[in-house]
């Protein structure tokens, strides 16, 4: 059974999910693929124990402080492959950004192959159930690109300049995924 609450953001109305235990989602109101991950109807229920350790977070995460992802139980729903990027983007350093390509680098020797592809590893990035906490908003394009956030680009951009990111060399495409 999973379980669902809305938690009021800075960057709009955010839903939580879980499955009693660990949170199994987050997703900023109008986010391509809300909810897609969860396999049943979620029922709301404001009372449960780990919705109140993520909306505790997310409060110290909006005022500035740098909450670790280790303090919440997350349990992301998808695939191996994704699970390990998802992995991998919660190794990103809090106000750093990293590029597809850096991620595809790191894939690619956890599965013993010379390469993999950038446009893989984007798929798994925007597929992330469990945005702000599994910073994908921190990954951006080999050039400096803004693209391919699921919450958009606008709210890629407060993300990275509440955590005080180096913005200079990051730009909005004229078009592509994020827009």
């Amino acid at each position: 059974m999973y379980y669902s609450t809305t938690y009021s953001s800075p960057v709009g109305s955010i839903t939580l999910a879980c499955d009693g235990d660990s949170l199994v989602g987050l997703w900023i109101e109008g986010q391509k693929y809300h909810g897609n991950t969860i396999p049943e109807d979620m029922i709301e229920n404001n009372d449960i124990p780990v919705f109140d350790a993520a909306k505790r977070w997310l409060d110290r995460y909006f005022e500035g402080q740098k909450p670790h992802i280790s303090e919440l139980p997350l349990a992301p729903i998808g695939s191996g492959f994704r699970q390990e990027i998802w992995n991998i983007l919660c190794e990103i350093p809090y106000g750093q950004v990293v590029t597809y390509g850096d991620i595809a680098k790191k894939m690619a020797v956890k599965m013993n192959k010379e390469s993999m592809s950038s446009q893989a590893v984007g798929g798994a990035v925007g597929h992330n159930p469990i945005s702000i906490i599994i910073p994908c908003h921190r990954v951006v394009g080999a050039n400096g690109s803004l693209t391919g956030y699921a919450g958009g680009i606008h709210t890629k951009i407060k993300l990275l300049e509440l955590e005080g990111a180096d913005m200079s060399r990051l730009f909005i495409p004229a078009k592509g995924t994020a827009l």
